[in-house]
């Protein structure tokens, strides 16, 4: 099976590219769009820069194009993006949202492609323990729901803390996949990756009740072979 994942340097794009590459399906290429604006309805926009360097650390082409960020003609540029690849389907990692993943679905269809969605309707907070077990460094790079303070804000989610944060989800009723906007990561390491990325300067910012972190340089350190996934 001939895929292109869409990847978004979150945890659930990467992590969907984990599972396809485990179920033996050939990722022939990583692709990427780049909102012009940071309210894009479909796309992941905080730190998409270095998801040149996530695709570097993969190992698998990427594919990149901007996008204007604006309803429906995103879907455009995605159709742009794919319509000429030697695949047979697409990998998303579409969790909760029938948005994105309906009009994935919609791009598919145009194209002849199938649209594989590997954690759909999962149970979300066992994908969120998953990936811990699994390896992923998750970053939480943007928060913005009641009960994700300031003290979220540039954390990494890991064993240690990760109980907790799901009952804060219970909670305060934030989706723990995060898929409603409420708070967005970048994986700085899993087992997909020969390097991992060290954040060497990173920025937060936060205004009143919600907030950011741009990271602006990254070193990436190179892993032992048997940190890597074995597909590779």
């Amino acid at each position: 099976m001939k895929v292109a994942s869409l990847i978004s340097g979150g945890k659930d794009s990467l992590y969907a590219i984990y599972v396809a590459l485990n179920h033996g399906w050939n990722v022939k290429y990583l692709v990427s769009l780049i909102p012009k604006r940071e309210d894009s309805w479909m796309f992941h926009s905080i730190n998409i820069k270095l998801v040149s360097d996530i695709a570097e650390s993969i190992r698998i082409p990427l594919l990149s194009k901007e996008t204007c960020g604006e309803r429906e003609k995103e879907l455009e540029d995605l159709k742009e993006i794919l319509k000429d690849l030697d695949i047979d389907g697409v990998v998303s990692g579409a969790i909760a949202s029938d948005y994105q993943r309906e009009r994935i679905g919609k791009v598919c269809d145009e194209l002849g492609l199938r649209n594989f969605s590997p954690i759909w309707h999962k149970n979300q907070e066992k994908v969120l323990k998953h990936q811990i077990n699994a390896g992923f460094r998750i970053l939480i790079d943007a928060v913005s729901a009641e009960g994700l303070g300031r003290e979220w804000l540039g954390k990494i989610l890991d064993e240690s803390n990760i109980d907790n944060f799901i009952e804060l989800c219970k909670k305060y009723g934030i989706n723990p996949s995060g898929e409603g906007g409420e708070f967005e990561t970048l994986v700085l390491d899993c087992p997909l990756y020969h390097e991992k990325l060290v954040i060497k300067d990173m920025e937060i910012i936060w205004k009143k009740d919600h907030g950011y972190c741009i990271v602006k340089s990254i070193e990436k350190e190179r892993k032992s072979v048997t940190d890597v996934i074995k597909s590779f």
